[in-house]
């Protein structure tokens, strides 16, 4: 343990009882949460936003940050810059509505974003291309390129649509908004579980991952039974897909069969090939993937990483394989679910067998109940330099401690940090705000990574139509001070004399 660790340990340990402790909201039926022992520093670098969600930068840029507005923002913020973020792109006329910005629990508007891993390199066809993943209306006498499921019973009310836009030629902070080819889209009955993320693996495809449809159990209207949507293949929702998202004109050479809109290509190699069910899809069982990412880069292993959000229950992280099934809604975690009760019933993991578990490491599965959260917030395996303890844990976070009830909006959300060969999850020591809680109120709707893999924490507490929106850098806490070492000396001294 450095010297830093050594002293928030020693502190901790000789602080009153509960002064430290996790804060729960319901009775746990997994082990709590508690605090670790790495501290970090939360650092402002953009203030006075809404309801900042995601961060990430053009590939091997390390100069950038490109940061997503829900409220349908795209800004571009200049690292090492006190200048605020710029507004790379304004599709806010696009995502309101279906988003009402004045509600801080609408999960639609602009949620995900994605640099072509050509973006750099003029010979690419994905020279100065990027995606993103938001929520639009439905034109009239248009439809979307996979409807809500015509047996669920459900209505095409809005869809979600990943769309390709290039950078402006004469400035790379601002994107061409006459641009736009909408590549593929999802009709949506319900507002709820949107998923979020898009994201360029390893091997040059474009991953998403889509909500089960919304509302509660997976059924009611827009989903399929028996069953429900997520374990049923002849829907994308409650999936991971996975497509090659260029117009198929500019890759002739490739192998890949084009898709059935002509407007990307669909992965040979994917594992869903049968009659009646969708190509696209990747792997299946999922509730609402809100968040994932791929850990590239700087001893990455290259896993897919992803975080569901539960129902009533449990939050869980998975690490996604081809062709896997996670489980939902046959089981919430490791947990058993009754979809007709919408309470987990039992603990059973490994069983059903054909069922993929959380992340299990040698002390445990990487879960936890709602006990310490209400809605799980993914993030990335840190790959940066800055906080040395830190590297390759999976940092994320949960939305809020308590629950949004009578129309007051939710509040208090957490930082975390996972061992993903142990199993652990800790809470972060963060020692410039009281109890080590994020302050005022501050709910956490996502994560950033620039291109040194240093992170970053998107929280708000404010609606999308609001101001409350911080970026946080996690930087390291600087090492203890002569002054902070002898008021611990002098604290330890105390503390044995009591011991006597």
């Amino acid at each position: 343990m450095n010297c830093r660790k050594y002293v928030y340990a020693v502190l901790v340990s000789l602080l009153p009882f509960g002064t430290w402790a996790s804060i729960a909201i319901a009775d746990h039926i997994l082990p709590a949460v508690e605090h670790g022992d790495i501290a970090v520093r939360l650092q402002p670098v953009a203030t006075g936003l809404a309801a900042p969600l995601y961060g990430i930068n053009p590939p091997g840029d390390t100069d950038r940050l490109f940061i997503l507005e829900q409220n349908g923002l795209v800004l571009a913020k200049q690292l090492g810059s006190a200048a605020a973020p710029t507004v790379a792109l304004d599709i806010m006329s696009r995502v309101q509505p279906p988003l009402n910005p004045g509600s801080a629990n609408d999960e639609r508007g602009l949620l995900g974003l994605a640099f072509h891993p050509g973006f750099f390199d003029d010979q690419s066809p994905g020279f100065g291309t990027l995606y993103t993943y938001h929520s639009e209306p439905i034109p009239v006498g248009t439809s979307p390129t996979y409807p809500v499921p015509a047996d669920g019973g459900g209505t095409n009310n809005y869809k979600n649509v990943i769309a390709e836009w290039k950078i402006l030629n004469t400035d790379p902070n601002v994107i061409d908004s006459t641009s736009r080819r909408e590549i593929i889209s999802f009709g949506k009955d319900a507002g709820n579980h949107n998923g979020g993320t898009i994201a360029f693996g390893p091997d040059g495809y474009l991953y998403l991952a889509t909500g089960d449809g919304g509302n509660r159990d997976d059924q009611g209207p827009g989903h399929i039974e028996p069953g429900g949507n997520a374990q049923n293949l002849t829907t994308p929702l409650g999936k991971v897909l996975r497509i090659d998202p260029l117009d198929p004109s500019l890759t002739p050479a490739s192998t890949d069969p084009a898709s059935s809109n002509g407007e990307y290509r669909i992965p040979a190699d994917n594992p869903f090939q049968g009659a009646g069910e969708v190509p696209e899809i990747y792997a299946y069982g999922l509730r609402n993937p809100y968040r994932f990412s791929f850990d590239i880069g700087n001893g990455g292993t290259d896993d897919l990483i992803l975080a569901d959000v539960g129902q009533g229950t449990i939050e869980e992280i998975n690490r996604i394989e081809i062709g896997g099934n996670y489980g939902w809604a046959v089981k919430e975690g490791t947990f058993l679910f009754d979809r007709d009760s919408g309470e987990v019933i039992s603990d059973s993991p490994g069983s059903p067998a054909g069922l993929i578990d959380p992340i299990e490491g040698t002390m445990g599965f990487l879960q936890y109940d709602h006990g310490d959260g209400i809605s799980i917030t993914g993030g990335f395996v840190y790959r940066g330099s800055a906080i040395p303890e830190l590297f390759g844990k999976y940092v994320f976070g949960d939305l809020a401690l308590t629950p949004s009830q009578m129309g007051n909006p939710r509040v208090d959300g957490r930082l975390f940090y996972a061992d993903l060969e142990t199993g652990e999850i800790k809470e972060f020591l963060l020692p410039q705000f009281a109890n080590d809680q994020l302050p005022d109120g501050l709910t956490v709707h996502g994560f950033g990574q620039d291109g040194n893999g240093e992170l970053y924490a998107m929280v708000t507490n404010t609606p999308p139509n609001g101001t409350g929106g911080i970026v946080y850098q996690f930087v390291a806490v600087p090492e203890p001070t002569a002054w902070l070492l002898a008021a611990l000396a002098v604290a330890v001294a105390g503390a044995m004399r009591r011991q006597r």
